[in-house]
């Protein structure tokens, strides 16, 4: 069996690749959007391209032997768009060798840990009466974890030049995630895990201050606080902190999260299975965790593509206690485009048994919903600063 094409493939905010061979066998894989956080992820087209000008030819059943060739043949390697791609097509090179030999994927891996993978949730609003709302109809679905963003809107909303966070004074900031934290643990309960992110855009002392003014409500973790590119600076965060610590989606190579965990800078780490190297790295940078004690939560905001290669990964590794899961967020592009994705059910997604992946894309309902470039708006300080995206 040989590789005959890559095709790139992409629908509202989601892009795929999907690898083609001369024998009728063929495999999906995500894309990230890689440095394209705020409009279009121009480069992850080109990525595949170069990627196929090697793949094309090649026997599609030597996965980790293409992950060596795809990572090494360049030469300033590790950034975020080709890892990317090289995470979308390894998906799609375990969706094929799954097919091939009639197993999922997680069967090649080493068989199932577990039958279904626990799921948190995101939570939508802004206030915290939104917040808590969300919150109890959530856990009523079944969810046992929520997460949310407890800085408000990220964005101006018609009519605004800001949002309530652009600007905020220090105390302000402590105050409004721990109104929009107290509002939600009330709402859950105790036994329910809550779990907050801030999208790196915390200072330091912010996310300190943060983190102790939620210490009482037993945060389950404090996701990316601060900016993501100095693990020093991460590992002293860590250390004060008396909130579990977490991070790992704007990181994408083994190496990375081996200096992560050698800091011992997190207590859960966030790898991204398309921007982090597929489940080939994915699988790898979990047992680095493992003999560190640390949790391994995939980061996963994308379609039921990824989603079931997230959970064909959880199934497979011990140290996964619990997945990121957005629920019903875009629910019917997702359910068109994915129409029979892992099942869902009270709050755990159901370890599949078909072939490969165990899902595919409906190539008709592609042609239904354009591509959207995602705006993330910029945080701008009063003296128009810039504070992050």
């Amino acid at each position: 069996m040989k590789i005959t094409r890559l095709e790139y493939l992409e629908a509202h905010y989601w892009r795929w690749v999907r690898v083609h061979t001369d024998e009728g066998l063929s495999g999906t894989g995500e894309l990230h959007g890689g440095s394209g956080g705020s409009g279009t992820p121009f480069t992850m087209r080109a990525a595949v391209q170069y990627f196929a000008e090697y793949l094309v030819g090649k026997d599609p059943l030597h996965i980790e032997r293409h992950w060596q060739h795809m990572f090494r043949r360049q030469l300033f390697r590790g950034g975020s768009d080709p890892m990317a791609a090289i995470g979308g097509i390894d998906m799609a090179l375990w969706d094929i060798k799954g097919k091939e030999a009639g197993k999922p994927v997680y069967a090649l891996l080493g068989g199932p840990t577990r039958e279904k993978v626990r799921c948190y949730v995101h939570l939508t609003g802004s206030t915290p009466e939104e917040l808590a709302g969300d919150a109890r109809r959530r856990v009523a679905e079944g969810y046992t974890a929520v997460r949310f963003y407890p800085l408000g809107r990220f964005a101006p909303a018609p009519g605004e030049s800001r949002t309530e966070f652009d600007g905020a004074s220090y105390t302000k900031i402590v105050r409004m995630v721990e109104e929009r934290v107290a509002a939600v643990r009330e709402a859950v309960g105790p036994d329910i895990d809550v779990m907050i992110d801030v999208v790196n855009r915390l200072s330091p002392p912010e996310a300190l201050a943060v983190a102790r003014a939620c210490a009482r409500y037993g945060l389950y973790f404090f996701e990316d606080p601060i900016e993501p590119d100095n693990l020093d600076a991460w590992a002293e965060l860590a250390r004060q902190s008396p909130v579990p610590i977490s991070t790992g989606e704007r990181l994408y190579t083994i190496y990375q999260f081996q200096n992560l965990l050698n800091k011992r800078a997190a207590a859960y780490i966030r790898p991204d299975i398309s921007v982090a190297g597929g489940i080939s790295a994915l699988k790898k940078i979990a047992a680095i965790a493992e003999a560190n004690y640390v949790g391994v939560i995939p980061h996963n905001p994308m379609s039921g593509v990824a989603t079931a290669a997230c959970v064909h990964l959880d199934a497979a590794i011990h140290n996964c206690p619990v997945q990121e899961y957005v629920g019903d967020e875009f629910e019917k592009p997702k359910i068109d485009l994915v129409p029979e994705p892992v099942r869902f059910e009270k709050g755990y997604l159901i370890v599949p048994d078909k072939p490969g992946l165990g899902v595919d894309l409906n190539d008709e309902a592609l042609k239904h919903y354009p591509p959207k470039s995602f705006k993330r708006a910029p945080s701008v300080f009063p003296d128009g600063a810039l504070r992050d995206y």
